[in-house]
């Protein structure tokens, strides 16, 4: 090595700072007196190459700049690059984002870490300590993985054979990383001229050979497949060569190179980048220039593609496995909370603790309430002590069928239901009445929810899965099946709930093995759930057409659980109908019906009486020590004739004695309290069926009008009762142009008025309750609202006897186009149009002379005292 220089040009043996050093390498892997100087830049040689002369660059200034600048290694003719592959991670350059601030840094912290043989400098070291070359620089590639190793060489010495014995030793030695013991360090010598470009490129498997000429001006021939394998294959397997297709503008030519791993594909770009291929190889005359870059590889998405391109087979597969998915994920959660709301587990009170403190503490603020409405209602429990016993009966039955328990509203079904049911463990109440009421279907689906303990529950998905469903109608011509119709909402939470109640059911079976879970439910019909549906077909004016579709839902609800013994089924209706919507879906069995009246007198009496004596005991509690009584404070006992008159007008209705007996409390007489409930019942009436916005309309939720609900109050004001039939046939129902008896049900159905049935068909009709048969009575002789409602009645008439006229007129002029042939036998039918039409015009004199009569007593405002009665001859 004698006469050799150091890389930098200085003598042979000359001193150097570490700072001058990028790595220091081990000195015993030099010859005596040498040394080898390594660059502080490690990405970029900073010596004078073959071809590359700094003093031509430096005399044409501003036209090429600095080797170190271009981004190559410099090197003599006499010097050489071979590239080692796998000395670092390829992921390690990311490493460098961090507390190192370049790759200097980062070698030098394997100048004090210990490796041991597999230090990267020790692996250099050992692969080229056989070799006939001296290592004059090395560049590390912590990017590639790798190592750029420049040493000098004789050239007598081929670099073919350099490589080939290189390539020798490393299979030999069997090198290993320092990061991977079952890797493999790779060596090549370096055939092109290395881009040391410290860009955001990271290594790829696939490699972009690009066709350049070899100086401006020249031109570039595209290479075959044939010889880019021959160039390449050495590096690596080779997966696929892509070629630029014939009709591609792009310039320069390239080709793509696929191989099959990224660290062949690491070599070759290294070792490959800028290599001349000469004409023997066919680059053509003046010779075609490699330009190697990374390319990441496009994935075809095959399958990505097929879904895009099938959208009426993939929206609805993917709708079905989110629905599925669905099902799987949170039915499961949801019996879960529907089983713990049946069972109270998730109440706070079910907490034995929070329970007693609870019960403690409702001992010291309510428990004389509670004790004194038990005892109020004592006598109501002993007067209907059989509908009791009919209930209970009925939840004894092992065959099981529907309950229905028929009241009024404020008759007290729900006490009753209550009070039967008191030693039932498992009870679930179902309110129609609050879902009916809600809005929107979202607001139903919410409180039917609720009412269940059904959740979680995403009512708001429905909405944005209706909008992606029309958006995939409008533009696929399918539906993509994302949101539910409110129908199969409501279908999937009867179902979730009807699985939770049959697993309540089965929660006290003792022995599994031995009874079938159909034959416990059957022969322990004590063991089931109750469910009590409250206010059932209740509805609400707004949301009458959507009612009918819960109300049937709830129906085939409570027939699956009666008709698989999961559960009994209570309904509490004021409607008379119910048994129309309970026959479809349980047609096979007869109901239990409980019917629940107005309480007789006497226990309505009696319970006034002890209502007054629990509130006197309350007060005389709450008075002085001292014994002096506040004779202001004390409640007066009610003379008992008055008090029975009073509760003649009154009635039994359990809401109307509350506050009959909290107006007595409160120190009225029982006279005083009954004309306040009566006047009270009258405004009600008069806010709700005559000052309507729309009085003389007939729709789908009000049925009925304001005339015929006024002929009801007027009529059963004079009478106690009416007959059906007599209703149906007066004017105001027959004259109208919606079915009399719907007109009729609507008003039944609103508890203005009451059917009484003998054998199931209706018989009569009388008030709604025994204060709005009195407030009938005190509206009838009202003079001023008595002439403005008759002229309406006279009005709506009088408009029916004109359509008669009219139609008649209308049959008179086609008669009168026939010819005279047929004219003359239709001479019978002309006469009794004309007698019609002759009577028609007569009752419209009569009527608008009525009413005449009328408006002058409606502006007078005295009391009518004349033909009282005018109106029958006519209704």
């Amino acid at each position: 090595m004698g006469g050799w220089r150091g890389v930098d040009g200085r003598p042979e043996g000359a001193q150097f700072k570490c700072e001058d050093l990028g790595w220091i390498i081990g000195r015993d892997m030099l010859h005596e007196n040498d040394l080898i100087d390594i660059q502080t830049d490690i990405e970029i040689g900073t010596r004078e190459g073959s071809g590359h002369s700094s003093a031509a660059t430096d005399k044409e200034e501003g036209t090429i700049p600095q080797e170190k600048d271009r981004g190559h290694i410099a090197k003599s003719k006499a010097e050489s690059l071979a590239f080692f592959d796998n000395l670092f991670p390829l992921k390690l350059s990311y490493v460098l984002r961090g507390p190192w601030r370049n790759d200097t840094q980062f070698i030098r912290s394997f100048e004090s870490a210990r490796f041991g043989l597999n230090d990267p400098v020790n692996t250099i070291q050992r692969a080229t300590a056989d070799l006939p070359l001296k290592i004059t620089e090395i560049v590390p590639r912590v990017k590639d993985g790798g190592a750029f190793v420049k040493f000098a060489y004789n050239e007598d010495v081929p670099l073919s054979e350099i490589e080939a014995k290189l390539s020798q030793v490393l299979e030999e030695k069997a090198l290993k990383p320092w990061f991977n013991p079952f890797a493999r360090v790779t060596a090549g010598i370096v055939r092109g001229i290395p881009w040391l470009e410290d860009l955001n490129r990271f290594p790829k498997n696939r490699i972009r050979v690009e066709f350049v000429p070899r100086e401006p001006g020249e031109n570039a021939v595209e290479l075959y497949q044939e010889t880019l394998y021959s160039l390449f294959r050495q590096y690596g397997k080779i997966a696929e060569i892509t070629s630029q297709p014939a009709d591609s503008k792009v310039v320069p030519r390239f080709a793509y190179v696929d191989f099959i791993l990224v660290r062949d594909a690491i070599m070759a770009r290294n070792c490959m980048h800028g290599f001349v291929v000469g004409e023997a190889l066919g680059g053509g005359k003046e010779g075609t220039r490699l330009r190697i870059s990374y390319e990441k590889k496009t994935k075809p998405h095959s399958i990505w593609n097929w879904i895009t391109s099938h959208p009426k087979l993939v929206i609805p597969l993917i709708a079905a496995m989110l629905a599925a998915l669905s099902v799987v994920i949170f039915d499961p959660i949801r019996k879960f909370f529907v089983k713990s709301y049946v069972k109270h587990k998730t109440s706070v009170t079910a907490n034995k603790f929070i329970g007693w403190i609870k019960s403690k503490t409702d001992r010291l603020w309510s428990s004389s309430r509670k004790k004194d409405k038990k005892l109020s209602l004592s006598a109501f429990w002993n007067q209907r002590q059989g509908l009791i016993e009919d209930i209970s009966s009925g939840l004894a039955d092992p065959s099981g069928t529907f309950i229905v328990v028929q009241g009024s509203k404020g008759s007290g079904r729900y006490e009753l239901v209550e009070q039967a049911l008191k030693e039932r463990k498992y009870v679930l109440n179902v309110d129609c009445k609050a879902i009916s009421e809600a809005n929107g279907e979202t607001g139903v689906i919410r409180k039917l929810a609720a009412a269940v303990g059904y959740r979680p529950i995403f009512s708001w998905a429905n909405s944005i899965s209706s909008m992606i469903d029309l958006a995939v109608q409008s533009t696929t011509g399918v539906k993509a099946g994302f949101s539910e119709t409110f129908e199969a909402q409501l279908a999937k939470i009867f179902h979730t709930t009807a699985s939770a109640l049959k697993e309540v059911s089965l929660s006290s079976r003792p022995d599994k093995d031995t009874e079938t879970e159909e034959a416990f439910l059957q022969s322990h019909p004590q063991d089931r759930t109750v469910v009590v549906v409250d206010n059932f077909l209740y509805t609400s004016e707004e949301n009458k057409s959507r009612s009918n579709v819960i109300y049937d839902k709830v129906a085939e609800f409570a027939a699956t659980l009666v008709q698989n013994n999961i559960a009994h089924v209570i309904f509490l209706t004021s409607d008379v109908s119910f048994a129309k919507v309970l026959s479809r879906v349980l047609p096979d069995r007869t109901f239990r019906h409980v019917v629940l009246g107005d309480l007789p007198p006497e226990v309505a009496r009696k319970y006034i009486l002890t209502r007054l004596e629990e509130e006197e005991e309350r007060e005389g509690a709450k008075r002085p020590e001292n014994g002096k009584d506040d004779a202001a404070k004390k409640i007066p006992k009610p003379d008992p004739v008055e008090l029975a008159a009073s509760l003649e007008v009154i009635g039994g209705r359990l809401d109307d004695l509350e506050l009959f007996a909290t107006r007595l409390k409160s120190g009225q007489n029982p006279n005083q309290a009954v004309d306040e409930i009566v006047n009270l019942s009258a405004s009600e009436i008069v806010k709700n069926y005559i000052t309507r916005d729309t009085p003389s309309s007939v729709d789908d939720q009000n049925p009925w009008t304001v005339e015929q609900a006024w002929w009801l109050i007027k009529t059963i004001a004079e009478r106690k009762s009416i007959t059906y039939d007599e209703a149906l046939l007066s004017a105001p129902f027959s004259a109208s142009s919606t079915s009399p008896r719907k007109s009729l049900d609507g008003l039944v159905a609103t508890d203005l008025v009451s059917l009484k049935s003998r054998r199931g068909f209706p018989v009569s009709i009388e008030a709604g309750k025994a204060t709005y048969r009195a407030a009938f009575k005190l509206l009838a002789r009202d003079a001023a609202l008595r002439a403005r409602m008759d002229r309406s009645v006279l009005s709506t008439l009088a408009k029916a006897e004109k359509a008669k006229i009219e139609a008649a007129e209308k049959e008179l002029a086609v008669l009168a186009g026939l010819p005279p042939k047929v004219a003359a036998e239709a001479g019978e039918r002309v006469r009794y149009l004309v007698g019609n039409l002759a009577e028609s015009q007569r009752r419209i004199v009569e009527f608008e002379g009525e009413m005449g009569r009328l408006k002058r007593v409606g502006v007078s405002g005295g009391e009518e005292s004349k033909q009282k009665s005018w109106w029958r001859k006519w209704f």
